[in-house]
């Protein structure tokens, strides 16, 4: 799940960052009989297990202010650059905030994980096969330029992404077999499963594009004019690169819904570009930035002890963060030799000494990642169990055998620096494989092993440096590369390095982008979420079981299982996470007197500008 931009609620997917805020009109669940054999459920919300946590008795999301005031103006910073807004094409590289200007079907509350409540759609309609879905669409919706918002609006918005969209969009909707038009307000999906709450939960999260808008216009290309926005926010001042400005619409269609209380309450909101986190962070402390999702251990440590935090000016938060954690790590491309050898790929593992980065460069503040689904009841701890090993054994022997025997556990060192016991089992394993270690160099047929690591955050360097220490001693050669935003983003896309430090988002329950991130079908495709070029037949097949899981408790003993074979694959080099948040914000805002259970990363949900609070700030902007 995503959140809207940074400052709105929990998505359904991610094409929803494209989308806006919150639920609408509250409609009871009912069941009635469409005909003999087919029951339809109609309702205004719908969970993929269970049932949605609120009914229609909700006045309000319990975790904002009904009554907050609206008014004034915020800026946050953004790392790197944009020069496009189409965010559905694979070329240009986008704002990540534009979400903010467009609403969804459906969207999630932040005190779930996977719900879905009505936006756009005032009710939905579905069998108990589950086969099909209509969205019943409010009419009153329309375009911050007064146009309506019509079930042909969604169906182009999806017919673009299966045509033209990023191959990680296109992941999410690989079980839509049709969209149908049925009248204006009333558009309906049709899949190729069925008994599955999963599809219909990906399609909820569609945000329309204006067919008016774009009749005339190529939407294959890049552009810099902000299309028509469907949310309470439309972008009002582009500065290509360097700043987007977003105000909010004077008569938003969806501003009187219940569930937008205490929502949308700044005029504007301005994103600032920095293309050095260091300037950003200075940039905050000088009264140009209003709030910073902190990631860095040693800024957190060293860069806040300021007189504007002692005497309450700016205020240090650290709220828990609940959710699911993404795989973060160092992924290696399997695509070049020698990375596609497991010898090689586990030798490198084990140079990785994170107890020692812990204590030297993460301040403490971190914990190891031992899984691709960490933080989460997805991931695989411990040994086995026996539903997990039921679900391995038909590939037994397409297994390391100690997957059914052991828990899978990244080495541990000592913290000393020295590493020794891990470099000697290290050069065994790239000694299996043909590398020797000759005059402190590690070759093969004459070739020293070399590792060029591409990065876009210069900080990057400082957290890489005791690994590639490690890597250099066991005689691999290293190399970093530091390249802009947009060049990264070519040159991942192009598969063009030999590792790269990066962290995959993480959608509860997984679906259909599994085959995006570790499918074999997308080791090859361009763009495609599966960075490492991992291609493993047993992988392909639990993504599927997985995708037609009927319950929540089978996907995640599959899902388990999945961890497990990527885990002993030695695929990536994973990093670590922080089970908290590190917020820092000038001491200007109102907030909410309870807290959602999943806080987002970016500027939190619900906050508004305490008038009081300001005037006693000195921010001549």
């Amino acid at each position: 799940m995503t959140t809207k931009g940074t400052v709105g609620l929990r998505k359904l997917a991610p094409l929803a960052s494209l989308g806006a805020c919150l639920l609408g009109g509250l409609l009871l669940t009912s069941t009635v009989a469409a005909n003999s054999d087919t029951n339809i459920t109609k309702t205004w919300s719908m969970a993929e297990f269970g049932e949605p946590l609120y009914d229609e008795s909700m006045t309000h999301w319990p975790y904002v202010n009904p009554d907050a005031p609206k008014g004034g103006s915020i800026v946050l910073g953004a790392f790197g650059s944009y020069d496009s807004l189409n965010t559905y094409i694979l070329k240009g590289e986008i704002p990540r905030s534009i979400g903010l200007t467009g609403d969804s079907l459906m969207i999630g509350s932040a005190d779930e994980l996977s719900s879905a409540y009505g936006l756009l759609a005032e009710s939905v309609e579905y069998p108990s096969d589950k086969s099909w879905i209509i969205f019943n669409m409010r009419p009153e919706a329309r375009f911050d330029n007064g146009t309506p918002i019509t079930a042909a609006d969604i169906a182009f918005s999806f017919q673009t992404i299966r045509e033209h969209g990023k191959p990680f969009l296109k992941s999410f909707y690989e079980e839509v077999d049709g969209v149908e038009v049925i009248d204006t307000h009333q558009v309906k999906f049709t899949f190729t499963t069925s008994n599955t709450m999963k599809p219909l939960m990906k399609v909820a999260g569609l945000s329309p594009l204006s067919v008016d808008y774009w009749k005339d216009k190529d939407i294959t290309k890049t552009y810099l004019t902000p299309q028509p926005a469907s949310s309470a926010y439309a972008i009002s001042n582009i500065d290509a690169g360097r700043s987007i400005t977003y105000k909010r619409v004077d008569d938003y269609w969806g501003d009187d819904l219940v569930a937008n209380k205490g929502l949308n309450t700044f005029e504007t909101i301005r994103y600032d570009y920095y293309r050095d986190l260091e300037v950003m962070l200075e940039a905050f402390k000088a009264g140009d930035i209003d709030f910073r999702a902190e990631n860095s251990s040693k800024r957190w440590a060293t860069g806040y002890t300021i007189d504007e935090v002692d005497n309450g000016d700016i205020i240090l938060d650290t709220p828990p963060d609940n959710s699911p954690q993404a795989i973060q790590g160092y992924f290696l491309n399997l695509r070049r030799a020698p990375f596609d050898d497991y010898n090689v790929r586990k030798a490198i593992n084990l140079l990785y000494d994170f107890e020692t980065i812990k204590r030297t460069i993460l301040y403490n503040q971190y914990d190891r990642i031992n899984s691709y689904f960490p933080n989460s009841e997805y991931g695989a701890s411990g040994k086995p169990s026996a539903a997990e090993i039921a679900v391995l054994e038909p590939y037994r022997d397409q297994l390391p055998a100690e997957i059914f025997t052991e828990a899978f556990q990244l080495p541990v060192s000592d913290g000393s620096g020295r590493n020794r016991k891990q470099l000697r089992e290290a050069l065994s394993l790239f000694n299996a494989s043909g590398w020797e270690l000759d005059g402190g160099k590690l070759t093969k047929n004459g070739q020293q092993l070399s590792i060029e690591l591409l990065i876009v955050q210069p900080g990057n360097q400082r957290v890489a440096a005791p690994f590639l220490q490690n890597l250099k001693k066991a005689g691999i050669n290293t190399a970093v590369r530091l390249v802009d935003s947009a060049q990264y983003q070519v040159r991942v896309d192009d598969s063009d390095f030999d590792m790269i430090s990066a962290r995959l988002n993480f959608f509860p329950p997984p679906g259909p982008e599994l085959r995006s991130y570790y499918g074999s079908a997308a080791a090859d495709e361009r763009g495609s979420g599966n960075m490492a070029g991992i291609k493993n037949t047993v992988a392909d097949e639990l993504i599927e079981q997985i995708v037609a899981a009927e319950s929540l408790e089978q996907l995640q003993v599959i899902n388990r299982a999945l961890d497990r074979v990527l885990l002993w694959n030695y695929y990536v080099v994973p990093q670590f996470y922080n089970g908290n948040h590190r917020f820092a914000h000038w001491n200007r805002f109102g907030k909410p007197d309870v807290q959602p259970k999943y806080i987002g990363s970016g500027f939190p949900t619900g906050w508004w500008l305490d008038a009081e609070l300001d005037s006693q700030l000195d921010l001549a902007r």
